[in-house]
């Protein structure tokens, strides 16, 4: 039997298997699945889960079931390209044809001295529940600080003030305006709602040390009780180590299939591959749709296109509490409540996809 095996639980390999389950990948293969959890997590919410608007059970969707997919759960140690063998902590070993990394990424601290370890995290559902726990439990009148106004940063302060309106809320904005890349009519509305709603967003700011209650904003010393670090990711740790050429952010360079430049039985999908694209859950679908159609060239012996297609992002959704939001599509913007009724039905149709299978 041939073995495809998926790194990963993510978008990306969550997507190959909605398009090759359940009769559209050779009777003569295998489909592993590798994860820590027996579930996939909407990344895109933990947001929520971390500011309490949001329960566990509402940012995990089952994994498929099909008597030709295997799962396995465990932590990944080490991914041998020559012997073709992924190793897991726990000692259990998983052989491959063809692999498909998909590992996701953890937070980048920029090298800041303390952010590590003294800020919380949203980038697993696990980090995510410590956040929650730590900033559920503060006492009124606490100062979270939230290094970083991205899509996750600004999603975070916002449902943070609708699940807490007693604490003060600091977010900490590297540029002159949020979503500086996008229209300003854009940042006006995101801007116009943290002032409505007493969030203050710091502008022009530069975190140069954490500690347990202190941020060290260029030379000045601002007193919070809980720090949540939204500053950029990079891939995680077993992908920035592994023995393959990388970008300057430490992901594996990959070819226009997707595999890695030396390897074309090694797929790269999502955060962990090097993209010109800014990351995202929609990012990482759409790669995976190019590398289904690869591998069932390949599976069927056919000649790879000469020229993939390139691929073209629809734009992005964010919202801002459980009632507003905001939409850039096709170079048009969208904001309020119609914004925030896009996003949530998105997510609806997407839940309601994978829980199909």
């Amino acid at each position: 039997m041939r073995k495809l095996v998926l790194l990963g639980g993510g978008y990306g390999n969550m997507r190959i298997l909605l398009r090759l389950l359940p009769n559209n990948f050779p009777e003569d293969t295998i489909i592993t699945l590798v994860d820590r959890t027996p579930h996939h997590s909407l990344k895109t919410e933990f947001y929520a889960l971390a500011a309490g608007t949001t329960t566990d059970k509402d940012v995990r969707v089952k994994f498929p079931e099909h008597e030709r997919l295997n799962r396995v759960y465990g932590e990944i140690a080490n991914i041998d390209r020559k012997e073709k063998v992924v190793y897991l902590e726990d000692g259990q070993t998983v052989s491959y044809d063809d692999l498909v990394i998909g590992l996701g990424c953890e937070d980048d601290y920029h090298n800041v001295p303390g952010a590590q370890e003294n800020s919380f995290s949203i980038q697993t559902i696990a980090k995510s529940r410590t956040t929650f726990e730590k900033l559920l439990g503060l006492p009124p009148g606490s100062v979270v600080g939230i290094v970083g106004a991205g899509l996750s940063g600004i999603e975070l302060a916002s449902e943070l003030r609708e699940s807490r309106s007693d604490l003060k809320i600091k977010l900490f904005d590297r540029s002159e305006r949020i979503l500086r890349d996008f229209p300003e009519k854009l940042s006006n509305y995101v801007k116009a709602w943290f002032i409505k709603h007493d969030v203050e967003v710091i502008a022009k700011s530069n975190i140069t040390k954490v500690e347990p209650t202190r941020l060290h904003n260029h030379e000045e010393v601002i007193e919070v009780d809980a720090v949540v670090w939204t500053a950029g990711v990079q891939p995680v740790k077993i992908v920035r180590e592994m023995d393959a050429e990388k970008d300057r952010k430490g992901r594996p360079i990959v070819n226009q299939y997707f595999q890695l430049i030396d390897d074309e039985n090694v797929f790269v999908v999502g955060d962990c591959a090097s993209s010109d694209l800014p990351a995202s859950a929609q990012l990482a679908e759409e790669q995976a749709e190019h590398i289904v159609k690869v591998l069932s060239k390949r599976w069927r012996n056919e000649p790879l296109l000469e020229k993939m297609p390139p691929i073209k992002l629809k734009g992005f959704m964010g919202s801002l509490g459980k009632k507003q939001g905001f939409v850039h599509l096709a170079d048009t913007t969208v904001t309020g409540r119609i914004a925030r009724l896009m996003k949530s039905g998105l997510l609806w149709m997407y839940k309601r996809q994978n829980d199909s299978q």
